[in-house]
C-alpha cells in the first residue's frame, strides 16, 4: 500500500468518521430539546435514551473488533452506515418514549461498531505497526464533528423540524457514508503482516522483538491498566463536555467568557493532535499518552487556585491532553500488544470506558450542584491515577 493511497484511505475514513460523530454523539445537543417537546417527555428523558445507547455501545465493541479481525472493516463499516440510517430514521418516526428508546438502542449498536474504536481496527488490519500516523489523521479530520454537526443539525432543525434533520443524517449516511467506507481498500484473507511506518508491508521474517507480545499475565495487567486510563479519559472528557461551561461559571468566570473558552476545546483538541503528527510522532505514544494526562490535573489544580482568571490556560490544557489521550487508545494497544487481535482487544478494553461516559454527565453534574468548582477535585485525582497506571506501563513498553 503506497503512501499516497494510504492518504486517501485516511481522508476517506476521517470524513466518514465524521458524519459517524456528528450524527451520534454530538446530536442530543441540538436536538434533545425540540425533540422532548414535540413526544411530550423531559429532556433528561432523551439524554437518557442516550445514556442507554452508550451503555449498549459498549457491549457491541468486542464483536465488531472480532468482525474486524476477521474480515476487515470495510463491510463492518458499510453495515454502520445502514445500521446509522436506520436508527436515525426510527427516531425521525418515533411517536413516543418506546420508540425513542428504540431507535437510540439501534443507534448504540451503530456506535459500537462504527465509531473510532472500529476505524483504529480498520487501520491497524490494513497498515499493522505502521498505524499510527492514520489513526492520528483519521482522528485529525473528525475531530471536527462538532463544528461541523452542531451548525448543520441546527440549520436541518430550523428548516425541517428535529424529524426532519434525523432524516436528513440518515440520507447522508446511505448518499455519503456508506461509498466513502465501500471504498475502503479490501482485505484478503491473509494474515496481517507488519508494516513500516510508511505503510508498505515487509515480510514476515522481521525480528522476533518487532512482534513479541506480553506474556500472558503481563497482558492480563497491560489490559486493565488500559482499560482504566481509557475509562478515566472518557469519564473526563464526558463530563467536561455536558458541563464545562458551568463549571468556569462556578470558578468566576461570567456566562459570555465562560461559553467563549469552552469554544477553546476543539480547536485545542486538533491543535495538539498536529503536534502529535509532527514532534510527538518520534516519541514513544506511552510518553506521549503521559504527557497528555498530566495536561487536565495541571489545568485543573490553576483553575482551582486561581479562579477564573485561569479558565482559559485549564480550557486549552484539558482540551490538549484530550486530543492526544484520543490517539493513545488506538496506538497503545497497537505498540503494547501488536496488530494480531487488535480489533477484539480494543473492543474489549473500551467497555469500561463506554460505561463511564454513559454516567459521567449524571454523576459529575451532581458532584457540580453540591459543591461547585470543587468537583475538579474528582476529575484531577481520577487523571493522577491515570498518570499513575500509565506510568506502570513503561517496564511492559521497554520490553
Amino acid at each position: 500500500m503506497t503512501t499516497a493511497s494510504q492518504r486517501w484511505t485516511v481522508a476517506r475514513l476521517g470524513t466518514a468518521q465524521t458524519l459517524a460523530w456528528a450524527s451520534s454523539y454530538y446530536l442530543p445537543a441540538m436536538l434533545a430539546a425540540p425533540m422532548a417537546r414535540d413526544l411530550g417527555v423531559a429532556a433528561p428523558t432523551v439524554f437518557a435514551a442516550f445514556s442507554l445507547a452508550l451503555i449498549v455501545s459498549a457491549l457491541m465493541g468486542p464483536l465488531a473488533g472480532r468482525a474486524i479481525d476477521r474480515h476487515g472493516g470495510r463491510p463492518v463499516l458499510v453495515g454502520t452506515n445502514l445500521l446509522f440510517a436506520a436508527a436515525l430514521a426510527g427516531m425521525a418516526m418515533a411517536q413516543g418514549p418506546v420508540g425513542l428508546f428504540a431507535a437510540w438502542v439501534l443507534m448504540g449498536v451503530a456506535m459500537g461498531s462504527g465509531l473510532y474504536e472500529a476505524a483504529f481496527a480498520t487501520l491497524v488490519r490494513l497498515y499493522g505497526q505502521g498505524a499510527r500516523g492514520a489513526i492520528t489523521g483519521i482522528t485529525l479530520i473528525a475531530g471536527f464533528a462538532s463544528t461541523v454537526g452542531w451548525p448543520l443539525s441546527a440549520w436541518m432543525e430550523v428548516q425541517w423540524g428535529w424529524r426532519g434533520a434525523c432524516a436528513g443524517w440518515a440520507v447522508l449516511h446511505l448518499l455519503v457514508g456508506a461509498p466513502l467506507n465501500g471504498w475502503l481498500p479490501r482485505i484478503a484473507g491473509e494474515e496481517i503482516a507488519p508494516a513500516t511506518p510508511e505503510g508498505a508491508s515487509i515480510p514476515h521474517t522481521a525480528p522476533p522483538a518487532a512482534q513479541a507480545s506480553p506474556a500472558p499475565d503481563q497482558a492480563l495487567r497491560t489490559t486493565v491498566l488500559l482499560s482504566f486510563v481509557f475509562a478515566v479519559t472518557w469519564f473526563t472528557s464526558t463530563a467536561m463536555a455536558a458541563h464545562l461551561p458551568r463549571l468556569l461559571q462556578a470558578s468566576g468566570t461570567s456566562l459570555q467568557a465562560a461559553v467563549a473558552m469552552a469554544a477553546l476545546v476543539g480547536p485545542a483538541q486538533v491543535a495538539a493532535r498536529l503536534l502529535e503528527f509532527g514532534f510527538l510522532r518520534r516519541l514513544h505514544p506511552l510518553l506521549s499518552a503521559q504527557l497528555a494526562a498530566a495536561a487536565h490535573p495541571v489545568g485543573a489544580a490553576l483553575l482551582m487556585v486561581v479562579g477564573g482568571p485561569a479558565a482559559a490556560v485549564f480550557t486549552l490544557l484539558h482540551g490538549a491532553g484530550n486530543g492526544i489521550l484520543t490517539i493513545a487508545k488506538g496506538t497503545l494497544p497497537l505498540v503494547l500488544f501488536g496488530p494480531t487481535g487488535y480489533g477484539a482487544r480494543q473492543g474489549l478494553m473500551m467497555v469500561p470506558a463506554r460505561v463511564a461516559q454513559a454516567f459521567a454527565p449524571v454523576l459529575f453534574g451532581m458532584l457540580l450542584d453540591g459543591v461547585g468548582a470543587a468537583a475538579l477535585w474528582a476529575t484531577t485525582l481520577l487523571g493522577l491515577a491515570a498518570l499513575g497506571a500509565l506510568w506502570m506501563l513503561r517496564p511492559v513498553a521497554q520490553r
